[in-house]
């Protein structure tokens, strides 16, 4: 039995494994051909932040596959009333064949997976969310830019950054984060993943100047400066962010066939310009559907794994 809590427990031919099984279920679905592969199984969705794209691609993907979605929130469950993680775990399990979980805590979701006898999955949490980069790359094969590329990420150090930094380093790409000073990724992911790095040949370099990571790169891709939990930081945010919104004068350093990525919601003005969220360049509603279709191939393949 596997865990998905993050891409740095993946091999590169694991996740490629993945990512081909849901371009074969998303080949089927667009010929109206779904096949129920979880039949009659269920996935117990824990919510401890809200969600529109986490949500309804698990729920609806699992519709999809034969099976049955439960939605618990903080609000309606025990774990709003201070039910252990462990305790919650072992329940769950007895009832539910697979759980995906989005909270604040990567300490919480391992402990809950520590004791949990099914399957778990990282919805998002503080420190990573794995299942937006299945889709990315996924995304960016639709595309055309999974061969060698040059991604360049802009903005803030947060848990796009890192899915991001482990993505490149298990496959073997570039990758270049330009962030503000103060701003950058965490410590210990920066060592873990430059470790690796030198396993696959992948390249990760980081920058203070947005230009010189965009500069002749093929994907363009960025984050909200205010997560959740955030809020009361967001005047010093966006004072500190100043110049790394991605408009068009950003986007014309990158390649003229470059593709801009966003995990969503953005917020138009801040970290993106409307032009180029509305732009040809912009991929992100194809990028948004395949949460529904990476996550398909991700739970049949933690399926068989059993």
């Amino acid at each position: 039995m596997r865990h998905f809590l993050t891409l740095k427990d993946y091999s590169k031919k694991e996740i490629l494994q993945i990512i081909k099984l849901g371009f074969k279920i998303k080949k089927r679905l667009k010929k109206g051909k779904q096949k129920p592969y979880l039949k009659k199984q269920t996935l117990a969705m824990i919510f401890e932040k809200s969600s529109t794209r986490t949500r309804m691609s698990f729920e609806i993907g699992m519709y999809q596959l034969g099976g049955h979605a439960v939605f618990l929130s903080s609000n309606d469950s025990q774990l709003g009333r201070g039910e252990p993680m462990k305790d919650t775990a072992r329940v769950i399990s007895r009832m539910a064949d697979m759980v995906m979980i989005r909270t604040f805590s990567q300490e919480s979701l391992e402990e809950f997976a520590k004791y949990a006898t099914v399957p778990v999955i990282n919805g998002l949490t503080d420190l990573y969310h794995p299942v937006q980069l299945l889709a990315d790359y996924m995304t960016m094969v639709e595309y055309g830019k999974s061969k060698n590329p040059v991604v360049a990420y802009v903005g803030d150090g947060n848990n796009m950054t890192h899915s991001w930094m482990w993505m490149a380093a298990k496959l073997g790409f570039e990758l270049r984060i330009a962030s503000p000073k103060g701003y950058e990724a965490d410590g210990v992911v920066i060592h873990e993943t430059l470790t690796e790095a030198k396993k696959s040949g992948a390249k990760i370099t980081f920058f203070h100047d947005p230009a010189e990571a965009v500069k002749d790169a093929d994907v363009v891709t960025t984050d909200t400066w205010i997560s959740m939990g955030q809020e009361e930081e967001k005047e010093q945010r966006i004072k500190d962010f100043e110049g790394f919104i991605v408009d068009e004068a950003m986007m014309k350093l990158a390649k003229d066939d470059a593709i801009f990525l966003h995990c969503l919601p953005a917020y138009r003005g801040y970290e993106v310009s409307e032009n180029v969220l509305e732009g040809k360049q912009s991929v992100i509603f194809d990028e948004a559907e395949n949460r529904l279709h990476a996550q398909k191939g991700l739970m049949v393949w933690l399926d068989r794994q059993r």
